[in-house]
């Protein structure tokens, strides 16, 4: 497994990846935006640490360009920052981000995070059949949604989301419950982590998107007529 760190703090990377390092991680280390951006586009890793404030270009950017590629648009990102307002959390989930921690923060924390992703993405991979929802058709084998065979691409917390909402079609799950399930941990998360994430799935899905219903007060839920 290998890790990209961007991240312009230089202590504060060979930290991460001594740690990463002796939990079996392969690590790598950009210390500004642009030079990430283009190790992650050749390495291809298995996860992104982002800082949001970087020299070159900053987090936000590159995260969304990473999302702009169909070779890197599923590849986790975990951004790390010491921006903690609700807003920067919002912006940084709609531009793609499948976690967001700030700084200062624990390692053992990160690693939480960490396996996390890892669940959602063995989740995705092991199950070897699909699911048919309206125009909606999910490839749980190959992480692939396609509406009418047109492929849209999701990245991994996107499509668990999607899958999570699909295996309970018409049953309610309050938002708490889909962050147990899809974010694969117990947090006292701001539940507009969920809000932002359908926003975004719902914009890629297009006019399909509208059979993911919102449940004033509690929650969402996928329903087809």
């Amino acid at each position: 497994m290998k890790a990209i760190i961007i991240e312009d703090e230089r202590d504060l990377a060979e930290l991460l990846a001594f740690n990463l390092e002796k939990n079996g991680w392969q690590t790598v280390i950009a210390l500004d935006g642009k030079s990430g951006l283009e190790a992650v586009t050749t390495e291809l890793p298995d996860l992104v640490i982002l800082d949001l404030m970087l020299p070159e270009m900053d987090g936000i950017e590159v995260c969304r360009n990473l999302r702009r590629q169909e070779k890197t648009t599923a590849i986790p990102v975990i951004i790390v920052t010491a921006k903690g307002e609700e807003i920067d959390r919002v912006v940084g989930f709609e531009v793609g981000a499948d976690d967001y921690l700030v700084k200062p923060f624990s390692f053992r924390e990160l690693l939480l995070r960490i396996n996390a992703i890892l669940r959602r993405t063995t989740s995705v991979q092991q199950k070897g059949k699909a699911l048919i929802r309206g125009s909606l058709a999910l490839d749980l084998d190959r992480h692939v949604v396609t509406i009418k065979d047109e492929e849209i691409n999701l990245t991994v917390t996107e499509f668990k989301l999607l899958q999570s909402l699909a295996e309970r079609t018409g049953r309610m799950q309050g938002r708490e419950q889909l962050l147990r399930d899809v974010w694969g941990y117990n947090s006292n998360a701001d539940t507009r982590t969920v809000d932002t994430h359908i926003t975004r799935l719902r914009s890629k899905l297009g006019d399909a998107g509208e059979i993911i219903h919102t449940v004033r007060g509690f929650g969402y839920k996928l329903e087809v007529e």
